[in-house]
């Protein structure tokens, strides 16, 4: 007589994410919000409207650029605006000396940046957690000092009179905010896909476990200093759109609050998801302004929500999530599988 087989049992790894996990990891809430920000202009046409939401959008680049230092590698840097500095700086002079637009100057960004990411994190990335952290600071001050020092940079004055991105032909507001939206998703895509190449995964796996990754054959100093100098170049990047939304660079705008608010974006939106990432700088970009009538209140009103935030969703708004189970993910020891964070118990 055969044996009668007890049915399979479904373990929660097995069953599917529900609808809304999939809904939120399909491509369709990133077309949704690109269409949103196209669409923007047309319902919100204000000159102060288009200028925020162009802020926005370049504090997004930003952010997604330290999500790379931090979210893919889990190197704490408080010193991320140096990099901005550096690309509004070298856009801003290049542009004024030699009467050249925005858009010129973005190779010399690029290779001023990658510079300064290699001999800022040449000597700093073989430090860990909070000496790393330290000295990340102490970098961003001094580039901020030296701008403030400097005959070239303007001193405490900074440059002005910094022509548009494509010219002053093409400082049209709505041009610009498009042109930017544009530049903005094209550094998102190409983010997300480089946490998600070869060198992303070696990234992820130095974060969970540096020592095991490092004994596994990764040189984990280079990889951690490619991460250091993509996310410069991203940085360097947001400068030169920074420069051109304001037409002035001055060291007031680089000081560690700015990086503070960057770091702020990546730890609010989930650290390591770019979707997230992005979300959480629009966020911390857009809610300000959202409160503003609130007076002198905001501030106040802004870190509150910010810390009920944080207690109610520790993880991020929006962080990675498993395919499978639809719960958040933490990167395994190999650096190839996704394996379910621990819970609380």
């Amino acid at each position: 007589m055969a044996a009668v087989q007890d049915p399979p049992v479904r373990s929660l790894r097995g069953r599917g994410p529900s609808f809304l996990t999939r809904l939120l990891e399909s491509r369709r809430v990133g077309w949704a919000g690109l269409a949103i920000a196209l669409l923007s202009p047309f319902v919100i046409a204000t000159p102060y409207a288009l200028n925020v939401m162009t802020s926005a959008g370049i504090f997004v680049m930003l952010a997604v650029g330290l999500n790379i230092v931090v979210g893919y590698c889990g190197l704490l840097d408080l010193g991320f605006s140096a990099f901005l500095a550096v690309g509004a700086y070298t856009s801003g002079i290049l542009a004024t000396q030699l009467k050249l637009p925005l858009v010129a100057t973005v190779p010399a960004v690029v290779v001023v940046t990658v510079l300064a990411g290699v001999v800022i994190g040449g000597p700093t990335l073989r430090l860990r957690s909070d000496y790393l952290a330290i000295v990340t600071l102490g970098f961003g001050e001094i580039i901020r000092i030296v701008a403030s020092n400097l005959h070239v940079t303007g001193g405490p004055s900074g440059i002005y009179g910094i022509p548009g991105l494509l010219g002053d032909r093409f400082s049209d507001p709505v041009v610009f905010y498009y042109t930017t939206v544009v530049i903005v998703s094209v550094a998102v895509l190409f983010a997300a896909r480089l946490g998600r190449s070869r060198i992303g995964r070696a990234w992820r796996f130095i974060r969970e476990d540096e020592d095991a990754a490092e004994a596994s054959g990764i040189n984990t100093y280079r990889v951690k200093l490619a991460a250091y100098v993509a996310g410069a170049v991203w940085g360097g990047l947001s400068g030169v759109l920074f420069a051109a939304q304001l037409s002035a660079v001055s060291p007031a705008s680089f000081t560690f609050l700015q990086s503070a608010l960057v770091l702020m974006a990546v730890v609010l939106g989930g650290m390591g998801s770019t979707r997230g990432v992005v979300l959480g700088a629009v966020v911390i970009s857009l809610l300000p302004e959202l409160l503003r009538g609130l007076a002198d209140y905001r501030f106040f009103a802004f870190g509150v929500l910010l810390i009920v935030v944080m207690l109610l969703r520790p993880q991020g708004l929006w962080p990675h999530r498993s395919r499978e189970t639809g719960k958040p993910m933490a990167r395994s020891a190999a650096g190839a599988l996704d394996v379910p964070a621990k819970e609380e118990v």
